[in-house]
């Protein structure tokens, strides 16, 4: 078992080639993670990606895409070790920065996934823009 275990999920009205588009990119997931190298493990393509996790912590991650209603279930995970030997203090303090980071992770993707789309709107197709179908603002 692993010292630090998150999980989370939230729903993205898109596609699920949209929300894998979203999730592409090194560098995205640079600015998500600043201090961990996340190396893709398995692309499991509009079923999302798994990472290897290595930096300020050692483990595994993963983006999970699932198909639910006219969008997606984004799941989020980590499983990971910090490198060093922190007091338990800081490991339930570290735990909570990495929730939160993951939970701001998965809202730039679904935000970046749903761009255009006006709230309660249903989501866009995978060639479908917010503009092209009169749903978002000019």
């Amino acid at each position: 078992m692993s010292t630090i275990q998150v999980a989370d999920v939230a729903f993205v009205a898109a596609t699920p080639r949209r929300v894998a588009a979203a999730l592409a990119g090194e560098r995205r997931w640079r600015t998500w993670f600043p201090d961990l190298r996340l190396s893709v493990t398995d692309d499991r393509g509009e079923r999302g990606l798994r990472w290897g996790v290595q930096g300020a912590l050692a483990g595994t991650s993963e983006m999970w895409i699932e198909p639910a209603l006219d969008g997606v279930l984004l799941h989020y995970f980590l499983h990971a070790e910090p490198t060093g030997a922190p007091p338990p203090a800081e490991v339930a303090a570290e735990t909570r920065a990495r929730r939160v980071a993951g939970r701001s992770a998965m809202l730039d993707v679904k935000f970046t996934a749903e761009e255009g789309r006006a709230l309660g709107e249903p989501a866009l197709t995978d060639d479908e823009t917010a503009l092209d179908s009169g749903k978002g603002h000019r």
